[in-house]
């Protein structure tokens, strides 16, 4: 029992010693060629990986391209997305909606959406001098279980 803890000890220790060589070799590569130590690591600098960002290895669409898809269709509950928050990009609303459904909870992912939701408008109507007292708070409350049923939904049907 005690030699395995010896072994696995001295184990770690060796993985760590190689992962910080590794680490010592990438940034001197990266100070002796610049730029250029990318094509030490890269196989494919060239190509076209930027356009093909965020698909999985089949093919299936990301989480963002698939928000993006139902925030730019004609559904309810999109239209009523974009009207809240018309200032923000879809994309950048597909960014927070993902970080929103990152959470455990449901609860933390329905009251997260719902203060994304608020934060639009609080920029919205700062701009015309109102306060966020004025917010419909419980149409809110809808409006991010409505996105959260609809996100559900589609991924369903992705999957």
């Amino acid at each position: 029992m005690v030699q395995e803890k010896q072994s696995d000890r001295q184990q770690r220790l060796d993985n760590l010693l190689q992962a910080v060589e590794a680490a010592q070799k990438v940034q001197d590569d990266i100070i002796k060629y610049g730029l250029e130590a990318a094509n030490l690591y890269c196989d494919d600098v060239d190509g076209d990986w930027l356009k093909t960002w965020g698909e999985d290895e089949d093919g299936q669409q990301s989480f963002v391209e698939l928000v993006t898809n139902l925030l730019q269709s004609d559904d309810l509950v999109a239209v009523r997305l974009r009207k809240q928050l018309k200032d923000k990009s879809l994309q950048k609303i597909a960014v927070e909606l993902e970080r929103c459904l990152s959470l455990s909870e449901e609860d933390d992912r329905i009251f997260a959406v719902k203060n994304m939701l608020v934060g639009g408008v609080a920029v919205a109507e700062s701009n015309r001098g109102s306060s966020n007292d004025e917010v419909d708070e419980i149409g809110l409350l809808d409006l991010a279980e409505e996105l959260l049923e609809k996100l559900a939904e589609i991924f369903d049907n992705h999957k």
